[in-house]
């Protein structure tokens, strides 16, 4: 399943009640061992605690093996690659 963050979010993917929507949203497919693609075009701004919450919780019952299989995470800036490599 595809989602598009900007239609979600919006351009600034900063808050933690943000990235537990995200979490939320993706938590459920990918316990079911589904791939699940988060396209972040257009977002323009990123902080660590989206981050940690919107992907870094699901390393609480998920394997990095599985989650590295199943979670794709497509059109990432610069900036936004760096946060996510640092944060989690």
């Amino acid at each position: 399943m595809k989602h598009e963050i900007f239609t979600l979010i919006g351009k600034n993917c900063i808050t933690p009640g943000d990235g537990q929507r995200v979490y939320d949203l993706v938590h459920p497919e990918l316990l079911a061992d589904l791939p699940v693609e988060l396209d972040f075009a257009g977002v323009e701004i990123f902080a660590s605690p989206f981050f940690n919450f919107a992907i870094g919780q699901l390393l609480r019952d998920i394997p990095p093996s599985h989650l590295k299989r199943l979670l794709k995470v497509s059109n990432l800036n610069q900036v936004g690659k760096q946060i996510l490599k640092h944060g989690n």
